[in-house]
């Protein structure tokens, strides 16, 4: 049965009392469908997308209509990737991804389904991870359909770029950095080795959809589960909120850990405003 929303700012400011709270909403809960975003991943290093509100912190993400469609957005994205992959590809996991993989080894997730891209829940011992987004660390030819490490990509783009220097860059969410635009017309962008065709990191963006095999073995791993937890995410986007969504519409126990609100805030049997790692580790220990 859904519960009465609940919320606890003040409380949860104590990650101790927060914690105390999620373990009692545990212990209601047999299998747990863990879904998490940008916010477990930023005591890594890696900034998030939306501030405490919900709404956008920068420009939106590229979307694929205009990866695919535009040269110039093309360019744009390998130029500000070629920066950010190295800070980005250095990040380790934090202790939010621990505590969740000793979750997993307590045998009480039904499935921890991650809209990051950053492959650091596997990092940290996960097993049971869905990458509903994809991940960056790899990247397919929209031609020939080649598939190549993302690591391997950097020397290519080093050799076809050997004295390309930006003027400012600054570290931006999911690989991404912001340069100034005279360094970006310079770049020289990717291209297959074997066909000539677009490369594009193995990532669901902007206007696509998730792959549906993917799709379909979060439903079932969420049909499969009691309570969903969903960890740093404002579920702005679509793609996770439909989970939780479901949830609620299944009468599936719901908690929010987030800093700030989500979309999701009237759908939660409990809500914490807090920081999910202080939070988890607490719960961890």
């Amino acid at each position: 049965m859904n519960e009465a929303p609940q919320t606890m700012h003040d409380a949860a400011r104590d990650a101790g009392q927060a914690a105390s709270a999620l373990r009692d909403w545990l212990s209601r809960v047999d299998r747990v469908f863990v879904l998490t975003g940008a916010g477990i991943s930023t005591d890594s290093g890696i900034p998030d997308y939306r501030n405490a509100d919900g709404a956008w912190k920068r420009s939106p993400p590229v979307t694929w209509q205009a990866f695919t469609g535009d040269p110039a957005t093309y360019r744009r994205y390998w130029a500000r990737s070629f920066v950010g992959w190295p800070i980005f590809s250095a990040a380790e996991p934090n202790r939010s991804h621990r505590a969740l993989a000793a979750l997993e080894r307590s045998g009480r997730l039904a499935a921890l389904v991650t809209q990051n891209v950053d492959g650091l829940h596997q990092r940290a011992g996960s097993r049971e991870v869905i990458d509903l987004h994809g991940r960056l660390d790899g990247v397919v030819c929209l031609g020939c359909g080649d598939r190549l490490p993302r690591a391997s990509l950097q020397p290519r783009l080093l050799a076809s770029n050997p004295d390309w220097r930006p003027r400012t860059a600054g570290a931006a969410p999911d690989g991404d950095a912001d340069i100034d635009a005279e360094a970006v017309a310079r770049f020289v962008p990717p291209h297959c080795a074997h066909c000539g065709g677009l490369l594009k990191p193995d990532v669901v963006f902007f206007g696509e959809n998730v792959p549906r095999a993917r799709y379909a073995q979060a439903v079932d791993a969420l049909h499969a589960s009691d309570g969903v937890l969903a960890v740093g995410t404002s579920l702005m986007v679509y793609s996770g909120f439909r989970f939780v969504r479901m949830a609620h519409e299944r009468g599936i126990h719901v908690a929010l850990l987030n800093r700030g609100r989500t979309r999701a805030d009237d759908l939660g049997g409990l809500k914490l405003d807090a920081d999910c790692g202080a939070v988890l580790d607490a719960l961890a220990s």
